[in-house]
């Protein structure tokens, strides 16, 4: 199944740094995604855009992920030449991800 089928993400960016949130849907698939859905394997999917080291922040609280991605957004924003310097679209791209 596509992680899409299970929860919703929202990006943001700090120069260089891509920040990916991942929020299940329902609480109880927060222990398939944190076994399913580890840095390094974000780091392999997204390995043609970031160069950098994936770190995985668990938010036990509120039942969500925090996936920080360092040397991901070609320069940051003023030095990017890409379409999405910001990285909006990165959540979405991760919601791909087969679990």
């Amino acid at each position: 199944m596509k992680l899409k089928e299970i929860a919703h993400a929202r990006t943001g960016d700090k120069g260089e740094i891509s920040n990916i949130s991942l929020i299940p849907y329902d609480e109880k698939d927060f222990t398939y995604i944190k076994e399913h859905v580890t840095a390094e394997k974000v780091r392999v999917y997204f390995k043609e855009i970031c160069k950098g080291e994936v770190v995985r922040y668990e938010l036990e609280g509120v039942k969500a992920f925090n996936f920080v991605l360092d040397k991901t957004l070609g320069g940051g924003v003023t030095r990017s030449l890409a379409l999405d310097k910001h990285g909006k679209t990165l959540g979405m791209a991760l919601l791909e991800m087969e679990v």
